[in-house]
């Protein structure tokens, strides 16, 4: 009697069962959250970059969470970028670069990025990019006199590179610099022909005038003495003939893990394959490392992230919205994706 007196109790105890985490609030592309995320990727992207110029952001294309264990979850992002003025190897803080303009010939960048959010932190796992200039017919449809990029590896940009560099070698003091690589041209042709190049430099172990004597002797500083530049140069070759060269050098940086300086074995400047006919350093080129090794693909799927996914979940608002009887001077909510667009479209 007593053993069921106590299974009579036992079953009206209440059952407590463990109520599973309600799903995290989907991102939309201009929550802080996500710009913090954009923010930790673009740093990433500018860091591990080798060629050209940094980026910027323009605008969050699309994001996507998948939530793993307690509050940790593995994002996705889709950005799109516009290439500023800095050099990779400039020490100036992105915040500080200038995003070029339009009419200057810009540049795109689009990056695929998988980062994961482990114990509060954001990290990247993998980064996918490549970047383009807009076409010579956007440009010249507002700025018809404006120069266009021309490929790096041109004669005329190559000739006019040359002879900056010999010219700034010749009328300094100091150290002897040294080709790192062209990072962009463009040329003019009316009302006048001008080339206009820009360039990274190195320092290296001889002065301008020693190198006179021997410059195959002159190498790149050591890592704990090394010292980048940057260069521009104007040739205007008709109707009258000038030429101005402007050198500026960083002095020496301390790497960081998350960076990587040019050795003694890019002293010589890019891989010809590299730069062969194209306008502009292609991202893909330092970004296409391989996915972490873990069960979420870093792939952007057809129904996780794309153009065509985006627009239909708008339409399908927009029919929603229709439905509900809405008050004078109702303005509904903009679609959580793609986010405002910073700068200009490309």
């Amino acid at each position: 009697m007593k053993a069921l007196a106590v299974l009579i109790m036992l079953v009206q105890l209440p059952i407590h069962k463990a109520v599973p985490a309600a799903p995290p609030a989907p991102l939309g592309c201009d929550d802080p959250e996500s710009e913090a995320a954009a923010a930790v990727a673009l740093s990433y992207i500018n860091s591990h970059s080798h060629y050209g110029y940094k980026f910027a952001l323009n605008r969050i294309e699309n994001i996507r969470m998948l939530p793993q264990k307690l509050n940790d979850y593995i994002l996705f992002l889709e950005l799109d970028l516009l290439e500023t003025t800095c050099h990779i190897l400039s020490p100036t803080p992105l915040e500080n670069c200038t995003v070029r303009s339009f009419t200057e010939h810009a540049v795109e960048g689009d990056c695929d990025v998988k980062l994961q959010k482990l114990d509060g932190k954001l990290s990247v796992l993998a980064s996918k990019c490549h970047s383009h200039a807009d076409s010579a017919e956007d440009v010249l449809q507002l700025c018809p006199d404006c120069p266009l990029l021309a490929s790096l590896n041109n004669t005329e940009v190559e000739t006019t590179v040359k002879a900056a560099l010999d010219d700034y070698n010749s009328k300094t003091a100091d150290a002897y610099l040294r080709l790192l690589e062209i990072g962009r041209a463009k040329i003019q042709y009316h009302p006048a022909h001008i080339v206009f190049v820009e360039f990274a430099v190195a320092a290296t172990n001889c002065s301008a005038e020693a190198a006179k004597e021997n410059v195959e002797a002159c190498q790149l500083l050591p890592d704990d003495q090394s010292n980048f530049g940057f260069c521009t140069a104007t040739k205007v070759i008709s109707p009258s003939q000038d030429f101005q060269v402007n050198c500026q050098l960083y002095g020496h940086q301390v790497p960081t893990p998350d960076t990587s300086f040019p050795s003694q074995d890019t002293s010589a400047g890019l891989v010809p394959s590299v730069v062969q006919g194209f306008t502009n350093h292609n991202l893909k080129f330092s970004h296409n490392n391989p996915v972490a090794s873990e069960s979420v693909s870093s792939e952007f799927s057809a129904s996780m992230l794309t153009a065509k996914s985006v627009a239909k979940r708008e339409v399908a608002e927009a029919a929603q919205h229709d439905k509900v009887p809405r008050p004078v001077g109702f303005v509904p909510p903009p679609p959580p994706c793609p986010g405002k667009i910073r700068y200009f479209k490309i």
